[in-house]
């Protein structure tokens, strides 16, 4: 697909200009290995049981999927990787990638953490957005009440203030120190509070630019008209509408939750409906770009393409300050790359954290490499392209 004459994700020179060929060959080497689907269920499966029992194979992680999908164990591990990316014109976004924590000590030591990712992504010209789970710093038995809108013990009342002044304290240091955030979408059965508390501090902060962005999952067949209103909402209140379009990460998990419950299934009817629903948001976002700030998070080639025709359609230029394309690190690079190339504003997310905390993070690309529609054969073929043509140019 070519609707944009002037731009081509094919060029694997342009995609991987950064990487070395050890690095190619590394890269090569991974996704050939997440191309078998049978060898990713039992890997995952012997890397968890082997961590649980102490055996010595956390070298063997961090230097290989580790390596690839995250920046290191630390904020000050993954500054090599944000001068790497920012060599290309490939802004950074840091992602505290730890979980499963439901302690209220660990939801302290997460709010701290963001503030921390804050506070250094406000003194550096490569950290445009932090990014954050309300789930990290609340439990999910909490939110699910407050979903649910049960009645709420004393104790209960109090974690959710806590949980609040968390969430107050975040996006008033993002504001003060001027660093976008963006709340990640979680399990529908926990997403409605997060979205009330969000569009609470959007309407507080996000007056005169989008500090706040909050996340649309297209899979959702209800996600355009959400978006749709939250946009009303916000004209009506006077704030920027943040918007992150995603299509989504949990469509199995929510099919056989929506199953078990008896409800009706939240996940569009099959792809094509998402595609159209995420392709029509990205327009509408552009459509109405002096009041909605549009993060367009996405591995489709298509999708990519066809925003960048959009933004050109409305007279919005490829820097425009609330525009901006975003990947995963470790993905999609050809996609990225091109795009940071042509002088559009380009993120990655680079998660980081302790090896054994970030298993479950880790695990989710593995699998949904091998899940998504040829996603890791893909990658697989433009690194080996890449290296055929390095090899002939030498030749």
């Amino acid at each position: 697909m070519s609707i944009n004459p002037h731009l081509s994700f094919d060029n694997t020179a342009i995609a991987f200009a950064s990487k070395s060929n050890a690095e190619l060959r590394k890269t090569h080497f991974l996704f050939s290995l997440m191309n078998q689907t049978w060898l990713v269920r039992i890997g995952t499966g012997i890397i968890s049981t082997a961590l649980k029992l102490h055996l010595p194979i956390k070298f063997l992680v961090k230097k290989t999927i580790f390596a690839h999908f995250c920046g290191g164990e630390s904020i000050t591990d993954a500054q090599p990787t944000i001068d790497k990316l920012a060599e290309s014109n490939i802004q950074t976004i840091l992602d505290f990638s730890a979980e499963g924590e439901e302690s209220e000590s660990e939801f302290d030591k997460t709010t701290a953490e963001q503030l921390k990712i804050i506070e250094y992504a406000s003194k550096s010209d490569y950290l445009p957005f932090s990014v954050m789970k309300v789930s990290g710093i609340a439990s999910n038995d909490l939110l699910e009440s407050l979903q649910q809108q049960v009645s709420l013990s004393q104790e209960e009342e109090q974690a959710f203030q806590r949980v609040r002044d968390r969430f107050q304290s975040i996006c008033q240091k993002s504001y003060d120190l001027n660093v976008r955030l963006m709340i990640d979408a979680e399990e529908t059965w926990i997403q409605e509070p997060i979205d009330a508390i969000t569009y609470e501090m959007m309407a507080k902060y996000n007056k005169e630019r989008p500090v706040i962005w909050n996340t649309f999952q297209m899979y959702r067949h209800d996600m355009l008209d959400n978006l749709r209103k939250a946009h009303q909402t916000a004209v009506a209140q006077g704030y920027w509408l943040g918007a992150k379009l995603v299509r989504g990460a949990y469509m199995e998990k929510e099919r056989e939750n929506a199953e078990e419950e008896e409800r009706e299934d939240p996940i569009q009817p099959n792809k094509e409906a998402t595609d159209k629903d995420y392709n029509s948001g990205v327009r509408y976002c552009a459509e109405n770009s002096s009041e909605i700030g549009l993060f367009a998070g996405t591995h489709n080639d298509k999708s990519s393409m066809l925003l960048t025709q959009i933004m050109k359609e409305f007279g919005l230029k490829n820097d425009h300050p609330n525009f901006w394309f975003g990947q995963l690190y470790g993905m999609s690079d050809h996609i990225s790359y091109t795009l940071a190339n042509k002088g559009y504003n380009v993120a990655k997310y680079v998660p980081y954290g302790p090896v054994e905390k970030v298993l479950p993070y880790l695990f989710r690309r593995a699998e949904e490499n091998t899940a998504m529609a040829g996603q890791s054969s893909r990658e697989y073929l433009l690194v080996k392209n890449e290296l055929k043509r390095r090899k002939h140019s030498k030749a």
